[in-house]
């Protein structure tokens, strides 16, 4: 199992590495840690892009990566980092010592996040894993390509895949350990989370970590 992944509430997101901390999403955060080396965004609704929770984990030094099309939005958070790096998806990075793949994030069958956003999952390579922040979407294309060791899933339906068809996707990806994500609080019940875990196949091991 893992125990550098953190979730809090939504998509918000601690891992901590052995070159650094990198948060994704931070949201509704309880503390401010001051702590993040990286801090990551998805996409820019209210419950993943929030520039008083950037404030709370960001330190001197802080990297902000955001969607390309997120870029206006900067300007809210610029003072809390140090430098804010842009990405598209289907496009790789390295920054600083962080790899990261950007997974197209989007709904097939709903229009809260269209493939035209160019709203983004990540990939990230951290302590010789790779790590998928799938962020709110749906099992698509690309999130059925993914190859990875750990990927935290949305799991809370209305706006993105609900725990069963999360479940589904990561019995096709089968990486080693699935989080479920993005339930129990805005959207999704914290029972969510046990239905999501019956669903999915050994030999994925199943690690809940929703904090409410």
């Amino acid at each position: 199992m893992t125990n550098n992944i953190e979730v809090f509430k939504q998509n918000s997101i601690r891992i901590k590495g052995k070159a650094g901390t990198v948060y994704i999403d931070p949201f509704k955060m309880n503390i401010a840690p001051h702590d993040a080396d990286f801090c990551l965004i998805t996409h820019d609704h209210y419950d993943h892009f929030s520039p008083e929770d950037i404030e709370k984990v960001s330190k001197k030094g802080t990297i902000l990566v955001m969607p390309k099309k997120m870029e206006a939005k900067g300007k809210d958070v610029l003072k809390y980092v140090s430098r804010i790096e842009t990405v598209n998806p289907l496009e790789f990075r390295k920054i600083s010592w962080l790899e990261m793949e950007m997974i197209p994030s989007y709904n097939v069958s709903k229009q809260f996040h269209p493939k035209t956003a160019g709203w983004v999952g990540y990939i990230l390579k951290i302590d010789g894993k790779r790590i998928y922040i799938a962020g709110d979407t749906d099992a698509t294309d690309e999130a059925r390509n993914v190859k990875c060791d750990v990927a935290l899933v949305p799991i809370g339906g209305t706006y993105t895949m609900d725990a069963r068809e999360a479940a589904e996707l990561i019995n096709e990806i089968k990486p080693e350990t699935a989080i479920p994500t993005h339930y129990g609080d805005v959207v999704g019940r914290p029972e969510d989370g046990e239905i999501f875990k019956q669903n999915v196949q050994a030999p994925t091991q199943v690690q809940l970590e929703c904090k409410l």
